[in-house]
């Protein structure tokens, strides 16, 4: 009886760990949507993005959010922001950084999804 716990058990947790980082995910791109509708609003008040600065001020001078997501599995980045444009990005972290298919996700102001992996190659369906 032992062994054959044994034996499932061995197969079972890696399928359980790499189905749990998939969920996770979820956490990465509700961050980055809440962050681009943020950024929506502080450009009708400023006529500009919100810099990586503004990120965790109280609006209307920021944007009002953690770098950290809820459960800090992805750091909050915003790399470019000006007039025109604005590029953030997830990257995982903790636990999470275990998940190397979908390492980084990224957002901009023209609604363009990305991701990556662990080795900065795009990642496609990691937003789906």
């Amino acid at each position: 009886a032992l062994l054959i716990i044994a034996v499932l058990a061995t197969f079972a947790l890696p399928a359980y760990r790499s189905h749990a980082l998939r969920a996770h995910r979820v956490e990465a791109t509700s961050a980055l949507l809440a962050l681009a509708a943020a950024q929506e609003r502080f450009y009708l008040h400023h006529d500009r993005y919100a810099a990586h600065a503004e990120l965790s001020a109280a609006p209307p001078q920021g944007l009002g959010l953690a770098e950290m997501t809820r459960s800090a599995r992805y750091r909050l980045t915003i790399a470019v922001a000006d007039t025109r444009l604005f590029r953030a990005s997830a990257a995982a972290s903790a636990d999470q950084a275990a998940d190397e298919r979908c390492a980084a996700f990224t957002i901009d102001a023209y609604g363009a999804r990305t991701a990556t992996n662990a080795a900065g190659i795009a990642a496609p369906g990691c937003w789906d």
